[in-house]
């Protein structure tokens, strides 16, 4: 890599390095330098940008399990067996079971619907739920977002005489759980082929479900003039929704369902997704963003803080009038979920500067709220650049915790090692999340095991920390044209960064302090040109003091992404700063 402007050491600490070495060749185009620099290969360059479903989809019957299950459904449809979906209460459970409803209804068949309830039931199938769904009537079950960890629950099932079929993404230990089929492209005996999907979310598993499902019906000759086949590719929407919420890495698949998803949400067919959109006060066509910051989270405040089946009631009713009172009720419990958020945020950052010098951050407080450790897991590992552990302690003692990785630091793994060593009740996960269950006065042993086993990984991961730049720009060049033609080369998210680029030198003025300490500024280059600037939850950190203590004459570079002003309109646009240098 070579270095930008010669920062060797910003304010945060970090060298400017460019991201592609020809990042400023001015005779390449820019799209084709943000795709080069993602990794594309040259030849792969014209369907990078334009990613479609059919060039990237693979065999549904790569997988391991994945005909057994298509034709296990194939029979139960065609026998008009009863049929269950178990998702689990996150968005990706949401969206795999409000996929695979709408799949089914399509096909004449209107499943059971269960989404546990995470402060009383915990994350995944439990004997009970699968059992008493048994005993309701349902002959099969399909359970989506969870399972691959759910021995008990499954055993259970098994002996009640239901068939299920786990449709997972987490990873899975060497011994799978008893099941009709275990779909799930980490499983360690997966293919070759399989495996090179571990990256997709559940949601889209259970797409490649549904394409499977459809091939095994066409080749049955189930499809008529009376009973036409159902079109898959308008549920694409619920996939992108799910995939960029889960933060799944968008590469190959996942940004071909991502593009295309957000062109069928774009129409406004989902009426859930149309009156969240509306709660959510987007007046514009949803893009990748807003998915993991607007929509994610209010349909996650179900399963949070409220009632863990209203994502997937509204991303699956046909009412009008109730997809308006269920998104007008999640946006709600998103504000509830805001403020419970920042009280155990408050508290839990505290006892994570006292263990600043630890490899991984496991920090417990009682009467925190389960449903927002994992946000809270997330700010603490922004902020300290390692990864962390909140965990939210009942009045028995025993913990519910959440975990959040940083690049090359394999969580899931850790979790489902620490398990076999007996030191948590329950875990699972991938390696950037992961969830956990602890027994009362476990956590410093849990802990202790996690800094000595990730200890090495961490400090490779931390040493290595750069901040890598797609562009260097004057003042000027902040406008809304450069947003449009960076938007070419997207969607962005988890594994394709939103480009980053390196302005100035500017001078920083009418600093101050805004919304939930962010902190604003409005940056004035030689040219004479002004842009806005802000970085976001940094009053309280060395960026955010720097900002605000700037002097007037001192001249800076900036770094961060660019994006259009929605509050000024027209081709402004801001900075969204994540560092600074001197110039």
């Amino acid at each position: 890599m070579s270095g930008v402007l010669d920062i060797e050491r910003s304010l945060t600490g970090q060298p400017w390095e460019w991201r592609y070495r020809g990042g400023d060749d001015l005779a390449r185009d820019l799209v084709d330098q943000l795709l080069l620099a993602r990794g594309v290969a040259e030849g792969d360059l014209p369907r990078e940008r334009d990613p479609r479903i059919r060039d990237f989809l693979p065999d549904p019957s790569v997988f391991a399990d994945m005909d057994k299950a298509a034709a296990r459904l194939a029979d139960a449809i065609e026998k008009g067996e009863k049929l269950a979906i178990f998702g689990d209460y996150d968005v990706d459970g949401a969206t795999s079971g409000a996929l695979l409803t709408l799949l089914l209804r399509r096909l004449g068949v209107e499943p059971m619907l269960y989404i546990p309830d995470r402060l009383l039931e915990g994350y995944g199938p439990s004997a009970d739920a699968l059992v008493g769904l048994k005993q309701q009537g349902a002959d099969l079950v399909v359970t989506v977002d969870c399972g691959a960890q759910g021995f008990e629950a499954l055993e259970a099932a098994a002996e009640a005489g239901l068939d299920v079929i786990v449709c997972d993404h987490h990873q899975c230990a060497s011994r799978l759980p008893v099941a009709h089929a275990l779909i799930n492209p980490n499983r360690l005996d997966e293919s070759e082929e399989g495996a090179a999907h571990g990256h997709l979310a559940a949601v889209g598993m259970a797409f490649l479900l549904g394409v499977a499902l459809l091939r095994e019906l066409r080749a049955r000759g189930h499809f008529t003039e009376a009973r036409p086949e159902p079109q898959l590719i308008d549920l694409l929407d619920l996939v992108a929704l799910g995939t960029v919420a889960d933060v799944a890495r968008l590469r190959t698949l996942n940004r071909a369902f991502v593009t295309q998803g957000l062109k069928v949400m774009g129409k406004g067919a989902n009426l859930g997704l149309v009156a969240l959109a509306r709660a959510a006060r987007l007046n514009r066509a949803p893009v990748a963003r807003d998915l993991g910051f607007a929509l994610g989270p209010r349909i996650n405040a179900g399963g949070r803080v409220g009632q863990a089946d209203l994502g997937v009631r509204l991303l699956t009713t046909t009412d009008p009038a109730e997809a308006e009172a269920i998104a007008i009720e999640l946006d709600r419990l998103n504000e509830e979920r805001r403020a419970i958020e920042m009280l155990v945020t408050e508290q839990a950052a505290e006892q994570a500067e006292r263990q600043a010098d630890a490899p991984v951050i496991v920090v417990a407080g009682e009467g925190w709220h389960p449903g927002v450790v994992g946000i809270v897991a997330s700010r603490i590992k922004e902020r300290h650049h390692k990864p962390a552990f909140v965990v939210a302690l009942d009045e028995n003692g025993v913990g519910k915790g959440s975990g959040r990785s940083i690049s090359g630091v394999d969580l899931g793994a850790a979790v489902l090692a620490a398990k076999d060593e007996g030191l948590l009740v329950a875990g699972g996960g991938h390696a950037m999340a992961a969830g956990i269950t602890v027994a009362p006065g476990a956590i410093d042993g849990f802990a202790s095991y996690l800094g000595q086993r990730l200890q090495e990984d961490v400090a490779q991961a931390r040493e290595g920390r750069r901040l890598l730049i797609d562009a260097l720009l004057a003042p000027g060049g902040v406008a809304g044209e450069l947003c449009d033609q960076i938007e070419r080369a997207g969607p962005y998210g988890a594994g394709w960064p939103a480009p980053r680029v390196a302005v100035g030198p500017v001078r920083l003025l009418r600093t101050g302090i805004v919304g939930q300490h962010h902190v604003r500024a409005v940056a004035c280059g030689e040219d004479g040109r002004s842009f806005k600037t802000i970085a976001f939850r940094a009053a309280d950190t060395a960026l955010g003091q720097a900002i605000l203590s700037a002097s007037p004459d001192a001249r800076f570079w900036l770094a961060g992404t660019v994006r259009r002003d929605e509050w000024t309109g027209g081709n402004a646009a801001e900075l969204h700063l994540e560092d600074i240098a001197a110039a």
